[in-house]
């Protein structure tokens, strides 16, 4: 810290999301992000289970709209006695289907909390839903079991949906829901074991992977690859079956399907694979950040600070700051014992002709719980203390309480950005 609240290079010391339906992520963080309900893209908070909140984003209006209307055509043709009732009993059918969706992510909420793996929120959106996890799992078995539980329950709901078709009229409204709920739930279950981050299938076979190689970044490499592959296969397959009359057949019994028809699957399948193509890339990227977090340490980030009585003007603080080396100012009270850190966007505030007169106590942040660094925090553990208690300057101790210095979250955050810029 100079007279001009300018940076230089930070201190060195002595030598821490599945894709689709039925998602998962893992989300590691520079910077606090606390949910409180309000969280901006968090959609509409629709209640906690297990303590995690669940979200409704904007996203599933619009696709249960269209579920509504879709199946309120297949209930036209199946039972056209109900009239317009049909479109009241689809909006029920895409409640429900969403239903077991939340179901699907519960499982993997609860195996996560089980394994003591924080969950942030679920979220049920555009094309299904997704699970918050903040941590990825410790070892490959329990990576496959969290992944697995998902589709698991999704076939077990199939199950227990054929089984109430066995017990009515299949040509009564209950019927056809118990059908359309048992052929929805299948379709989940099947999709999400494909084998390709981000969804269930590619989290199974990267720990597969992970569990062979015993490197967990070989495992999310190649699935994610096997997620972009499959993207690829989505976005050209589909339509073409569609075409060729593969997928269901016209009114005439020709096996075709009209062009309004190719055009919708089209336009989904390249929804699908943007998703899935997106959702690979994104692995990838959390990877590489969880490989590059152990560079985060607080001791090396540090910066050098002197300490300064409350009373002591700001260009006398600074003064000694620069004839130490140090950038930073802590404040200490008569016993030396740290009682606050001067924020240096206050300092760059000050007019230097108004410096003499200023006294850094103004200048200062209270050093409150949680804002005592141990010099030693690195990685994830690292930025849980930093977000568990948002602050600009952080006060870094040593094991026995000496001050070791002062870290700012603008250094945490650059150092944060050039660990991501290096290949992984």
């Amino acid at each position: 810290m100079d007279e001009r609240g300018g940076h230089d290079k930070p201190r060195s010391g002595d030598e821490g999301e599945h894709s689709g339906t039925g998602r998962q992520t893992a989300r590691p963080e520079a910077g606090p992000d606390k949910d409180d309900g309000k969280r901006p893209g968090g959609g509409l908070l629709m209640g906690r289970l297990f303590g995690v909140p669940i979200y409704v984003a904007p996203s599933w209006f619009l696709v249960a709209a269209l579920i509504t209307w879709v199946f309120g055509g297949q209930l036209e043709r199946v039972l056209p006695e109900l009239g317009a009732l049909r479109y009241l009993v689809s909006l029920f059918f895409a409640v429900a289907f969403y239903a077991s969706v939340l179901v699907h992510e519960l499982a993997h909420t609860v195996v996560a909390l089980r394994y003591k793996l924080p969950v942030r929120r679920i979220q049920l959106q555009f094309f299904g839903g997704v699970s918050e996890i903040e941590k990825d799992a410790e070892t490959p078995g329990r990576e496959f079991v969290l992944a697995f539980v998902g589709p698991l329950l999704s076939l077990v709901l199939g199950g227990v949906f054929y089984l109430g078709v066995q017990l009515v009229d299949p040509g009564t409204v209950p019927g056809v829901l118990l059908a359309g709920l048992m052929v929805s739930n299948l379709i989940v279950a099947a999709f999400n074991l494909l084998p390709g981050l981000p969804l269930d299938g590619g989290r199974m076979l990267r720990a597969v992977i992970w569990k062979l190689t015993g490197n967990a970044m070989t495992g999310t490499v190649a699935a994610a690859w096997f997620g972009r592959a499959l993207a690829v296969a989505v976005l050209v397959g589909v339509p073409l079956l569609t075409h060729y009359g593969t997928l269901g057949g016209d009114s005439d019994g020709t096996g075709g399907v009209d062009g309004m028809d190719t055009v919708t699957d089209a336009l989904l399948a390249a929804i699908l694979a943007a998703i899935i193509w997106t959702g690979a890339g994104n692995s990838l990227r959390m990877a590489r950040l969880r490989e590059h977090l152990p560079e985060l340490r607080a001791r090396a980030l540090t910066r050098r600070a002197v300490p300064v009585e409350s009373h002591t003007p700001l260009s006398e603080a600074l003064r000694r700051a620069n004839e130490a080396g140090a950038r930073a100012l802590v404040v200490v009270d008569g016993q030396g014992d740290p009682t606050a850190v001067v924020r240096e966007s206050a300092i760059v505030g000050v007019p230097e002709h108004r410096r003499p007169w200023v006294a850094v106590s103004g200048l200062a942040q209270e050093i409150k719980d949680g804002m005592r660094v141990p010099a030693e925090l690195a990685g994830e553990e690292l930025l849980e203390r930093l977000r568990a208690t948002p602050a600009t300057e952080y006060l870094v101790v040593e094991d026995t309480g000496q001050i070791y210095g002062v870290l700012s979250t603008a250094d945490v955050e650059r150092a944060f950005v050039r660990a991501m810029a290096r290949p992984a």
